[in-house]
């Protein structure tokens, strides 16, 4: 028997096969074609429900590589805050011969910040402990991998959170640098804002964002502060720092008697418009997800900072007649200070309202309140983020709305109202304290480590060095080299 006649035979036998329910029913009475059928209507269920698994699956997958991609740009965001845009905002700020020393200042918490994180800083901000610190288990990053921490966010990896947050601790340390600007060693600044980002800020932090904090609104804290994205934890404890270390060291060699004007306001407005852009990922980036409340919170940010500069702008022209661009980008920065702690509870219009108040008030506090007490603030930071800070966390009590984030709910689910202007009276309690704690922590915190630090290696550069300039005297080089033709 030939091979092909084999083959045709099998083929002819298997299209008989496949086709015998339809050619037999009638003799069979369709017994066999109704099992069959039977058997087919048990297994589609289990087959729909295989294809309804891989699509929820597929579409996990998709919302958490779409969050990801959003809090790893909103990091560089942040990131982008302090290099090239608080580095350049203060560097403008401050005379020439300090223009290389304050640029320094702020790259130099890129780096060293990120290494206290890695060792310690984020187990004692973001880990479990008490309700005032975090603990020593996640030291050296362990356990931070890139799988996510539910605690903080189902979606992205643990080290994406962690990433994000790395951010946020580098610049509120790079902050406090406006007010001792010109006139702390290089060497004591490294020393005293490494101790500073252990001591105040991972407190701080924990408390109010960390599993269990004390003021954490959204994990169950005693005192629930609304800080949405950092106006406790980052604004007041820098501006409040800022105040004591300026009061401490004293005041710039000449000041107030020689005029001491910004070498460059178009370096500073550069730094200030990317700051604007950097605090999107700021705010927005606190939602910790790519959806409605990151557009919320970014709306709200921009609506923030433009009524500022409207606010700011407005009250210098009142008073002085003229409002300046140094005013123009003064009040975008005073607003977005003030918006941060609002950003994620707050409607667009109740943004506008918090950015006006913020940018007149701030102008009062760095024009007639440190003119009334003589502080020297060098760059304001204290009028800008200390005050701004407080105003903002206080009117995130009144503003906030449940229509923008449902944050709080009663024992059967039922949602509660969010801020005063809904009814929850007691929320104005619970921001105060927040704003309390915040103040005490930086200013006695900041005052013990200046001393200690003061004791060990010195504070304050020699007068003859801030004459010649922190650029020279600190490192060396000059931020400008003129050259004069023959």
């Amino acid at each position: 028997m030939s091979a092909r006649w084999i083959r045709k035979t099998a083929a002819f036998a298997c299209l008989l096969f496949c086709f015998s329910p339809v050619m037999f029913a009638g003799s069979v009475r369709g017994a066999s074609f109704s099992a069959a059928s039977r058997s087919l209507s048990f297994i589609a269920p289990v087959l729909d429900n295989a294809r309804v698994a891989a699509v929820e699956h597929a579409a996990a997958n998709a919302k958490s590589s779409a969050d990801n991609a959003w809090m790893l740009t909103s990091s560089a965001l942040v990131l982008l805050m302090t290099g090239p845009g608080l580095a350049l905002f203060y560097g403008g700020l401050v005379r020439k011969k300090n223009v290389l020393g304050t640029l320094m200042q702020s790259f130099a918490m890129m780096a060293v910040v990120t290494v206290v994180w890695a060792i310690v800083g984020y187990s004692l901000a973001f880990g479990s402990g008490t309700s005032f610190i975090g603990g020593f288990h996640n030291v050296f990053l362990r356990g931070v991998g890139l799988a996510p921490d539910p605690a903080y966010s189902a979606a992205i990896p643990a080290q994406t959170y962690m990433m994000f947050q790395l951010m946020f601790a580098i610049i509120t340390p790079a902050l406090i640098t406006g007010a001792f600007a010109e006139r702390m060693k290089f060497s004591a600044l490294l020393l005293f804002l490494t101790l500073w980002s252990i001591c105040v800020y991972a407190p701080m932090a924990h408390m109010v964002w960390g599993k269990g904090g004390f003021l954490n609104a959204s994990l169950g804290g005693r005192f629930p502060t609304l800080d949405f994205a950092g106006g406790t934890v980052v604004h007041i404890t820098s501006g409040v720092s800022a105040l004591v270390c300026a009061l401490y060291l004293g005041k710039r060699v000449g000041y107030p008697r020689e005029p001491m004007p910004p070498h460059s306001v178009v370096l500073s407005f550069v730094g200030a418009c990317l700051l604007w852009v950097g605090w999107f990922g700021f705010n927005a980036g606190s939602a910790l997800a790519s959806g409605a409340l990151a557009t919320s919170a970014f709306v709200a940010t921009h609506f923030g900072a433009a009524a500022a500069v409207v606010g700011w702008s407005a009250a210098e022209w009142i008073v002085r007649g003229k409002p300046s661009a140094l005013g123009a980008i003064s009040g975008a920065v005073a607003g977005l200070v003030a918006i941060t702690p609002a950003s994620g509870f707050v409607s667009p219009m109740s943004a506008l309202i918090i950015g006006f108040i913020a940018g007149a008030f701030c102008f009062w506090m760095v024009t007639a309140v440190k003119g009334r007490f003589g502080y020297d603030d060098s760059l304001d930071a204290f009028g800008v983020h200390g005050a701004g800070g407080t105003i903002g966390a206080l009117l995130t009590g009144f503003f906030a709305s449940s229509a923008i984030n449902p944050i709080f709910h009663d024992a059967s689910g039922k949602l509660l109202p969010s801020g005063m202007i809904e009814g929850n009276f007691h929320q104005m309690l619970n921001q105060l304290v927040g704003v309390a704690i915040a103040w005490g922590i930086a200013a006695v915190g900041t005052l013990v480590l200046l001393k200690i630090v003061d004791w060990l290696i010195g504070l304050r550069v020699a007068e003859e060095d801030e004459v010649t300039g922190l650029d020279l005297s600190q490192h060396g080089e000059e931020g400008y080299y003129w050259e004069v033709s023959s």
